[in-house]
Formats: structure tokens, sequence, C-alpha cells
């Protein structure tokens, strides 16, 4: 049962994200960006751990997760630093996954070429 929510809210989320791109003139970087800053909200308000005890990967794995656990770095880190914390918190709870997109960013950079939105 664990699979069918992971793929029914993994695929839902990446429908949400194919049909802003084919229906709207919104470019991809403007629709990661809102889902990171929706991921953001829903740890904000405390509504992010209850999707992910049963939606676990299909949320956690979309960059909705990695928003949350910016705002999970950043906020524990407050907790912690201070003020200070709002700045490196987010992070140092995300460095791994920023270090990763970096490199398959530059991998893939050299393979591919790029084309941009008419």
């Amino acid at each position: 049962m664990y699979y069918l929510w992971v793929f029914l809210i993994g695929g839902f989320v990446c429908m949400l994200g194919q049909v802003l791109i084919i229906k709207t003139n919104i470019t991809s970087a403007r629709i990661l960006v809102t889902f990171v800053l929706v991921g953001v909200a829903l740890e904000a308000f405390g509504l992010f751990d209850y999707i992910s005890e049963f939606a676990r990967a299909g949320i956690n794995v979309p960059i909705v997760g990695f928003g949350a656990s910016l705002a999970k770095g950043a906020i524990g880190a407050v907790k912690a630093k201070g003020l200070i914390g709002a700045f490196t918190g987010g992070l140092e709870a995300t460095a791994g996954g920023i270090a990763a997109a970096v490199v398959f960013a530059f991998i893939f950079g050299l393979i591919f070429k790029s084309k941009t939105k008419k």
C-alpha cells in the first residue's frame, strides 16, 4: 500500500508540473521555485510531516521535499544559533542534495545542449 501512495502522490506532483508547463507560459525555472516555496510553506505551517507520513517518498523526493528540508534546517538552526541560523541552517540541512545537483548539472551540461522555451 505504501508503494501505491508514493506513486499516486509523486505522480500528482509531477502531473501538476507538467500541466503548468503545457498549459501556461510559466518557465520551468519559475515552476521549480514555486514547488520549492510550496514545500517551505508546508513545513512552516507544520503540514509537511502529516503529508509525508502517508505519501513518503512521493512527496519527499520531488522538489517539494527539498523546500521542506530547507525550511526545517533553517527553523532548527534559528532555534539553536539565533538569526544567523536563518541563513545557514537551510544550506547545512541540504548540502548533500545541493552538491549532487551541482555535480550532475555539470556532467549533463557537458553531455547535452540546452534549449530555451519559446
